[in-house]
């Protein structure tokens, strides 16, 4: 593990070096690639070294952040181009690259909290050094109080622990059940935060519509996963807590997600309504999660790493439009089929992978979690069919009301993408759909 991390420390060099934009990217792909060749379709920890090391559940997640992180540097060729400090946005990307490879790898939970709030720095930076409007000051406040308020708890949670086992490695913690009410609510109400679950999840929106689009795209592939890997790792001690409290959670996610689905409906803002829709899917795969059964627990996985693709996706389509138009309300951007007719194809692909269409890995992840949901209890369905139909009705409605309607007077040419743009979308949605042929590794790395 540490040879990857060593490549990384010594990408940041590059960095400052005249016109290496493109290197670092090709470096970065690079990287990608050789992790994939260290694949270990193993359910125990490989390539272990002091105290890194992965197993299945971190491999996905540590992979899908070099992907993101190649792909935030394409998407934001903006920086580059008009030499908005690319150098120091570069070495910004990496930096939280790092923490976040370190993150996963980490093998002891206390490495896992300090590198869980350090990547919180970074992404900070992303948002109020290179955002767009002047509220960005008070949707980094949000985002870093949000997390820092429970943050604490969570580090009492850990010392207690490590008290009372002597141990803070994961695969050693497994042994041990708690039953110790507070230490449950300690641990958990951090990574419920970082989900972010319904009713803690305002930073998110707000900080999706201030960040730039490399912001928004590692907010929605990467962040929004810690939440849900730090949960993965610590219901196994905490599961008779969990038979004991999960049911608040449970309800108020699926709840949630479905009055965050009638958000999404009557929104007019590009970026808040995908952001909005990521609230409604991870409050399906928290759930799913805390149903502690194995299918919602290998559901949430899937539908995670899913996601991470696929809002990702969404992101870079509506900061392509955003580029043209200069605009990202709906109400300007109508008719975009005739001002950019092959993206609309894209816009496609993405919006049906997003309402969990054939064959993509979101239907994977979403047929598991509504299996373990509904066997949890069968009161659910009600909202299970609620947020599964809305789902479709507010993704039907960003696509319809991007791509039809009376195209706004200001534009008046039509403008096809750059092939960038193109290699940039089909690097999100190859995967997506083509994971689900090696689903396995998603569902059995239990």
């Amino acid at each position: 593990m540490l040879k990857v991390i060593i490549f990384l420390v010594f990408i940041l060099p590059i960095c400052f070096m005249k016109k290496t934009y493109w290197m670092v990217q090709n470096l970065l792909f690079l990287i990608s690639f050789i992790f994939i060749l260290m694949n270990c379709c193993m359910n125990y920890w490989m390539k272990i070294s002091y105290f890194l090391g992965f197993d299945m559940l971190s491999y996905g997640l540590i992979l899908l952040s070099f992907w993101i992180c190649s792909l935030m540097l394409m998407a934001s060729e903006s920086t580059y181009k008009y030499n908005n400090y690319s150098s120091l946005f570069l070495i910004n990307i990496v930096i939280l690259l790092i923490l976040l490879v370190l993150t996963f790898s980490s093998m002891s939970l206390f490495m896992f909290y300090l590198f869980f709030e350090s990547s919180l720095i970074p992404t900070l930076f992303l948002i109020l050094g290179w955002g767009y409007q002047p509220e960005r000051l008070q949707a980094g406040l949000y985002l870093l109080f949000y997390t820092l308020f429970v943050s604490l708890p969570m580090l009492v949670g850990i010392f207690y622990l490590y008290n009372k086992m002597g141990t803070m490695n994961f695969y050693l913690m497994n042994n041990y059940l708690f039953n110790y009410d507070l230490l449950y609510f300690c641990m958990l109400l951090a990574f419920l935060v970082k989900m972010p679950m319904f009713l803690v999840h305002l930073w998110l929106p707000k900080a999706h519509v201030e960040a730039p689009v490399s912001g928004s795209m590692i907010l929605a592939g990467i962040m929004l996963k810690l939440g849900g890997y730090g949960l993965l790792r610590v219901i196994s001690f905490l599961q008779l807590l969990g038979l004991k409290y999960n049911f608040i959670w449970i309800s108020i996610s699926l709840v949630g997600g479905v009055l965050v689905s009638f958000v999404c409906l009557r929104q007019t803002d590009l970026k808040a309504l995908i952001a909005y829709s990521s609230v409604a899917h991870m409050g399906i795969a928290l759930a799913g999660c805390l149903t502690m059964t194995y299918w919602g627990v290998c559901g949430s996985y899937s539908l995670m790493i899913a996601h991470g693709l696929c809002s990702s996706g969404l992101f870079c389509l509506a900061n392509i439009s955003y580029e043209r138009l200069g605009s990202r309300s709906l109400l300007i951007n109508k008719g975009l089929l005739n001002f950019m007719p092959a993206m609309t194809l894209w816009w496609f692909l993405l919006s049906s992978a997003n309402m969990a269409a054939p064959p993509t890995l979101n239907l994977l992840g979403e047929i598991s979690l509504l299996n373990s949901i509904v066997s949890w209890s069968w009161m659910s369905m009600i909202s299970l069919s609620l947020l599964s139909f809305f789902s479709a009705a507010y993704t039907l409605y960003l696509y319809s009301f991007s791509q039809h309607g009376k195209i706004f007077s200001g534009v008046y040419s039509f403008s096809g993408g750059k092939i960038r743009e193109y290699l940039l979308l089909l690097l999100h949605w190859l995967p997506l759909n083509l994971l689900i042929m090696k689903s396995e590794s998603c569902l059995l790395w239990l």
